[in-house]
């Protein structure tokens, strides 16, 4: 694994544009950053981080059937009991997911190490699966790249496939947040996926969902919505005002509400739990379980927290921290596990999967010790 510095494209801005990709600069901030790319060799790819997908999501497996069956488990999740048989339901029913991003820390020389899986609203999605593909092929034709090099990542054909093997049957709604390009960027790429699996679909804000009489949740034109992708995590979902209806509402949700187990930090001390040593894993302990005051070197994460708000660095030579607002439903410690350094630069490998499968990589970096929502997005590519 190497950081190459490389020639951007002179072009590359209005290419993005003629792609609908509009949030490559946000404030004029740089975010997708191609003045660089990472290099990685097939056997990186397969050996270290598919292979860390496959078994990790195999192990995720187990953790949200045993989750399921503990209502304990449940509750030491910050999950609310009124929603615990509609979780158990989903899972039990065999509600299929459609994505998510395991980021890892990696350097090339040792095994990846899982740092948290986003598994219920990842975003940088159609820059991993379209925009950097784009700059693959366009450096290749640019002589850029050496003949041959190709790059970790299926994601388009399979969400196009996952999509149409999900048994929608009539609308797909898909809602995000107002006003916020990433997330628009993001559910209007899904709903362009949807599309070329045969599916009809439905844009629209999460704000404008509405609620009719007999509990179903309805569009602006008070037709019922019976599919819904939301980019919207189910913990927010679950404390809203009109979260009570959910259960009793008859609306499939996309990801299924079993995801809200696999999206909270909590997973990470239940698979150390249950699988201790793994060599993808780092030991993990709820915040106040004795073992975590044991960790030399830790890092605090808050259950339900989202691009490195209030996580906290403790690691002899290492004290860093990020505000924010969350934390009020607990912590978990997590032994501190640097992640590599390219000359200031600090990459996290994010390994996407669709419907549980091994799919892409998107490497984003930041400049110190804790990813944060200023990462940068840098492509990659796989030598021939």
């Amino acid at each position: 694994m190497q950081r190459i510095d490389i020639e951007a494209r002179p072009d590359w801005r209005m290419t993005a544009e003629a792609h609908g990709f509009d949030f490559h600069s946000p404030n004029d901030t740089v975010y997708w950053e191609e003045r660089a790319c990472y290099a990685f060799s097939l056997t990186q790819i397969e050996d270290d981080l598919e292979a860390a997908v496959e078994a990790i999501e195999g192990f995720c497996f187990d953790v949200v059937d045993r989750v399921v069956s503990e209502p304990l488990l449940m509750r030491r999740l910050r999950i609310p009991e009124a929603f615990h048989g509609m979780i158990a339901r989903s899972w039990k029913d065999g509600e299929r997911n459609l994505y998510g991003r395991m980021d890892f820390a990696y350097d090339g020389s040792g095994p990846p190490r899982l740092l948290e899986y986003n598994a219920d609203t990842p975003t940088a999605l159609y820059e991993a699966s379209v925009f950097q593909w784009v700059w693959l092929e366009q450096q290749l034709e640019r002589g850029a790249l050496p003949a041959g090099a190709d790059q970790f990542n299926s994601l388009h054909e399979r969400l196009v496939d996952a999509l149409g093997g999900l048994g929608i049957d009539g609308m797909l709604y898909l809602a995000s947040v107002a006003d916020h390009a990433e997330d628009g960027g993001t559910v209007e790429y899904l709903a362009d996926c949807a599309r070329q699996a045969g599916l009809a679909t439905e844009r629209l804000n999460i704000e404008d969902i509405g609620l009719a009489a007999d509990g179903r949740f309805v569009d602006l034109w008070d037709q019922p919505i019976s599919w819904l992708f939301k980019l919207y995590p189910w913990e927010w979902l679950m404390a809203e005002s009109f979260g009570a209806h959910i259960p009793g509402s008859g609306c499939r949700f996309i990801e299924p509400p079993w995801k809200a187990i696999l999206s909270n930090k909590g997973l990470l001390p239940l698979l150390w739990e249950m699988f201790p040593d793994h060599p993808n894993l780092l030991p993990a302990w709820f915040a106040d379980d004795p073992a975590a005051a044991n960790l030399a070197a830790s890092v605090r994460k808050p259950l339900l927290g989202r691009e490195g708000a209030n996580v906290e660095i403790s690691a002899p030579g290492v004290e860093a921290s990020k505000g924010g607002e969350y934390g009020a439903e607990g912590f978990i410690v997590q032994q501190y596990h640097p992640l590599p350094d390219f000359a200031g630069n600090r990459p996290v490998c994010g390994c996407w999967v669709v419907a549980s499968e091994p799919a892409g990589l998107g490497v984003r970096e930041d400049d110190g010790p804790i990813t944060g929502d200023g990462a940068r997005f840098v492509p990659h590519f796989i030598r021939p």
